[in-house]
């Protein structure tokens, strides 16, 4: 069984979370003041997420950042 790699990790969590507080991409987007595509990406474990977006995807989801990256080694 291969490990999960930290962007998988990572983008589980965030879709888990946007999907618990019923918002869209486009709508977490808009909160978190990140373009639409950046969202999915990061979703999609596509692309490595800043610390300035992890905290801004979490106010605008309004958990806290440990949230999002929680199971991360």
């Amino acid at each position: 069984m291969a490990a999960v790699s930290p962007e998988e990790r990572f983008a589980a969590n965030l879709r888990r979370h946007r999907r618990a507080a019923k918002l869209t991409q486009e709508q977490l987007s808009a909160k978190a003041g990140i373009h639409p595509t950046e969202v999915s990406r990061l979703e999609r474990a596509v692309r490595d997420p800043r610390l300035s977006t992890i905290a801004r995807l979490a106010k605008g989801l309004g958990v806290s950042a440990e949230k999002l990256v929680a199971g991360i080694r």
